[in-house]
């Protein structure tokens, strides 16, 4: 076993259906009571039950959120923060509304209550992202970590397939990166493992039959270990790619993900094979990318950067971005290889490893 470090992040979760109900009680513990209460679409309906339930304890709503974050919108919300002197944050939607809530506590010492309705992970994350100039920056800091998670799995019943299938294999690339990232160690590799199997399993039952309690705890389950995985051990090129893309060209974050996780594991499976042979264990085949390319196929989730607004002609220049801002990989990253990476994403060609010699895949 190879020697490692491991920074256990802290944090209360409460995971329960029902358990939006205790978000007040949830808010008295952490000694608050003047919260600015960021919502997105995916959250709007229950914001509306949450300000009726919390009363004065909101003391302003954000609902014009948009994926991100754009310097312009985070200055604007921390400015209201200051203005109606709150004391806390309520982030209750996706990724884009937890990464605004971020972006205030990163300038301003205030606790975070993320409630999440997406299996986005950023909840359980210290990693914040803000977008200036059509470039996204990324960093991390304790100050960003939510203090409280509230998982309530009833929260996600009206998120429409179209959504939850690239949502959850957004979460997925949390786990497959996590395996192979700088930070990965014993328990985060038994996280990302966990997290990938009960993910691939729930994830069609989810798209298939959107009202199985059982299937949407499973996969929010899934998503709470990506995310904590995720945020111990790090990342690799498949993110960095996601983050150039979506700030430089605006291209919708869980669908990118989708399109370009296969691809980003087939670029660097030759040089991780011990993270890709745990991958296939837990997804029961020794074809990773593959294997998540026809996941992805199955439930009707775009499988190229064209469907999802990318444009050919921006491709050399994306490579070039790219590239430029290329965190640690397994893999070395050159612009010819990410150009070919980019461009099979691109034309939504379905990777694969072909035959796995020595894999024990059900062995």
């Amino acid at each position: 076993m190879r020697d490692f470090t491991y920074d256990a992040l802290p944090g209360r979760v409460v995971f329960a259906a029902g358990a939006f109900d205790r978000a007040g009680d949830e808010l008295a513990r952490l000694g608050v009571g003047r919260a600015v209460l960021i919502a997105d679409r995916s959250g709007a309906a229950w914001a509306e039950r949450l300000r009726g339930s919390l009363g004065s304890a909101i003391v302003a709503t954000i609902d014009d959120v948009v994926p991100h974050v754009p310097i312009e919108r985070a200055e604007s919300a921390r400015e209201l923060a200051r203005t109606v002197g709150a004391d806390a944050v309520i982030t209750l939607g996706g990724g884009s509304a937890t990464g605004l809530g971020k972006a205030i506590a990163l300038e301003l010492p205030l606790p975070i209550l993320a409630i999440p309705t997406t299996y986005a992970g950023s909840e359980m994350t210290p990693i914040w992202g803000l977008t200036t100039s059509a470039r996204k920056e990324t960093g991390r800091d304790p100050r960003v970590l939510p203090r409280t998670v509230i998982y309530d799995p009833l929260l996600t019943v009206s998120l429409p397939p179209a959504i939850a299938g690239p949502s959850g294999i957004n979460a997925m690339a949390h786990c497959a990166e996590a395996l192979y990232a700088d930070g990965a160690n014993p328990v985060t590799s038994l996280m990302a493992a966990e997290g990938l199997r009960v993910l691939h399993d729930g994830l069609p039952r989810v798209v298939a039959s959107p009202g199985d309690i059982e299937a949407r705890s499973q996969v929010l389950a899934g998503a709470y270990l990506a995310g904590a995985c995720f945020a111990a051990a790090g990342s690799g090129i498949h993110h960095k790619i996601c983050h150039v893309l979506g700030g430089a060209y605006d291209l919708p974050h869980a669908e990118m993900h989708t399109v370009i996780l296969p691809h980003a594991l087939a670029f660097n499976a030759p040089a991780v094979p011990d993270a890709i042979e745990s991958m296939a264990h837990a997804l029961g085949t020794a074809d990773v990318p593959a294997a998540i390319y026809d996941l992805a196929a199955s439930m009707g989730t775009p499988a190229s950067l064209a469907a999802i607004g990318m444009r050919e002609v921006d491709i050399p220049a994306a490579a070039e971005l790219i590239v430029a801002a290329a965190p640690r990989n397994p893999r070395p990253v050159t612009v010819p290889a990410i150009t070919s990476l980019l461009m099979d994403a691109f034309q939504g060609r379905r990777p694969s490893l072909g035959p796995v010699a020595g894999s024990h895949v059900g062995g």
